[in-house]
């Protein structure tokens, strides 16, 4: 089970909605941030990813290590998750 997982979304994007709408499937807690309301988190999601786009869900695993998933790719975010 993973410790926290943070999803970097954007107000019009749809893969940030599908990204929201599987971790609830999977009944998994997460946070957003909103990189329009919060411009400042861009900085941070670049240096996490090197991405300047969204979705980017980063999951942090009970040990510290986290994984990283760009887009919505469910293979990604099931192996991050699981």
């Amino acid at each position: 089970m993973p410790k926290s997982i943070t999803v970097y979304t954007s107000n019009s994007c749809s893969s940030c909605v599908m990204v929201k709408k599987y971790l609830d499937m999977k009944g998994q807690d997460y946070s957003e941030i909103n990189i329009e309301a919060n411009p400042d988190s861009q900085k941070d999601l670049f240096s996490i990813s090197g991405q300047q786009r969204v979705p980017v869900t980063v999951v942090e695993q009970q040990d510290g290590q986290k994984a990283i998933s760009v887009g919505y790719n469910l293979s990604s975010l099931s192996s991050a998750i699981a």
